[in-house]
């Protein structure tokens, strides 16, 4: 079984990165997936990116969702990368 590299990337005073935050959580433990939260103004290459779509759900690497995160998605998303 292969297991999913889960990324929330945000920014500093961003409502929609706390409601992101609430639905991967959601999503992730549902599934037993562990994810990370990485901070775009720690990097800079990220901010030029992704400065206007926070924030965003990356999938092993792959952009998934941006601003409002949809949790039934996400979760067919892992459910194939678990499935392998």
């Amino acid at each position: 079984m292969a297991i999913p590299d889960v990324v929330l990337l945000t920014k500093a005073d961003c409502h929609l990165c706390t409601e992101a935050r609430a639905a991967v959580e959601r999503v992730t433990k549902g599934l037993g997936v562990q994810w990370t939260e990485q901070r775009i103004e720690s990097n800079p290459g990220l901010q030029e990116r992704f400065a206007e779509e926070i924030p965003v759900v990356l999938v092993d690497g792959v952009q998934r969702d941006f601003w409002k995160i949809d949790e039934e998605r996400l979760t067919r998303t892992l459910k194939k990368v678990l499935e392998g």
